[in-house]
């Protein structure tokens, strides 16, 4: 019962969020509430407000770290609010919000920055259910695009080369307001242009596409050196939508967005990645072929409280040799800050894929030269 309920959840999670992969799939820990909902209503949801009440409190719950602490303690709160099954919604909801205060979402909280940061879902959420657009074709980004250059990747509106050229640091470079979702194929059209140039271009061939993706349309704005303030005010859009959103959730309105059709599986609708990710992937591939342990992508080192301190590339946070060896991160194009961070974790980490090879070599006994591992 418990696994039809989860594949039911998956479902609902993935047509009417379009959550349809596991890199975006956030709160975790939230399913043993839900599932446990759902069995005390029979196995299914009796309407669309009901479904999206009890959506409301899940994408809450992965927003806020709701699980991010003592899990153990808090799914114990959160199950024993569930019976009676009556009006357990709207308990659920009320003790999400005493525990954080205020449930609204603020520009600052798009501040986040990489794949592995909890807004992430958030903007694959509302590009998915608000009909962002293609930059390279004008037409609504769906998981039902046909052909090998319509799967749909991460792209940087302004290029990473062109911001680490003009002083911004990582953090700001991989800011998820940076982020947006494309094709691969205006990926690969679009790839290093400047953002005063290319976006100018869009916005002729495709009218309204840019602002489907909440983005700025002050062309002062587009310019490197008013990088910053470009981030700011498309947090602020971002904020806004997901607000709307949300509270279409909770309260219902004829203009929330309508259930679109996604495959009914996660596995079925492929992660869309970064174009530099095939170094990481090629690793991946190393790391399985061997039998090594597989790593945890975009992970978040967390303070003793759950707060998160900072967003690594991949890391075995136990070791590669679990308990044998300390934890070990990738972290591609690092700064001062997170070494820092890193250290006091006690993480050995590295910054090329080249090194951290070198090392899984030497810890596994394997040799490089026989596996094809050489420069």
């Amino acid at each position: 019962m418990a696994r039809d309920a989860c594949n039911y959840l998956l479902n609902v999670i993935s047509g009417r969020l379009g959550l349809d992969h596991d890199r975006v799939l956030g709160g975790r820990y939230a399913f043993p509430v839900m599932a446990r909902y759902l069995v005390l209503r029979g196995g299914k949801l009796k309407d669309a407000r009901e479904r999206d009440r009890l959506l409301y409190w899940y994408v809450h719950s992965f927003l806020w770290g709701r699980f991010a602490g003592s899990t153990e303690t808090v799914l114990n709160q959160d199950l024993k609010v569930l019976e009676p099954v009556d009006d357990a919604l709207d308990r659920l909801i009320e003790q999400l919000r005493l525990s954080r205060g205020s449930l609204a979402i603020r520009p600052e909280d798009f501040a986040g920055w990489s794949l592995g940061a909890r807004f992430y879902p958030m903007l694959y959420l509302l590009t998915r259910v608000c009909g962002a657009r293609d930059w390279g074709s004008g037409v609504p980004l769906s998981a039902n695009l046909l052909g090998k250059l319509n799967a749909m990747q991460v792209h940087h509106i302004f290029p990473k080369a062109l911001l680490y050229e003009h002083g911004y640091q990582k953090a700001e470079v991989n800011a998820i307001a940076n982020l947006c979702f494309l094709t691969q194929g205006a990926n690969l059209a679009i790839s290093d242009s400047r953002p005063e140039v290319y976006l100018e271009e869009m916005e002729r061939r495709f009218p309204g596409a840019l602002a489907s993706q909440w983005v700025p349309l002050d062309r002062e704005l587009w310019r490197p050196e008013n990088y910053k303030d470009f981030l700011a005010e498309r947090r602020r859009l971002l904020a806004a939508a997901a607000n709307r959103f949300v509270e279409e959730l909770l309260n219902g309105s004829p203009a929330a967005p309508a259930a679109v059709s996604y495959p009914t599986t996660l596995a079925a609708a492929p992660a869309p990645v970064m174009a530099e990710d095939s170094e990481i992937r090629a690793l991946l591939e190393w790391v399985q072929a061997n039998k090594l342990p597989k790593p945890e992508l975009d992970f978040e080192i967390c303070g003793p409280t759950g707060e998160v301190l900072t967003v690594v590339d991949l890391a075995w946070p136990a070791g590669v040799q679990e308990g044998y060896s300390q934890p070990v991160a990738l972290v591609l194009q690092e700064d001062k800050e997170q070494n820092r961070i890193l250290n006091q974790a006690g993480y050995r980490y590295f910054t090329s894929v080249k090194d951290l090879r070198a090392y899984l070599e030497k810890l596994a006994g394997i040799s490089g030269e026989e596996e094809g591992l050489g420069d």
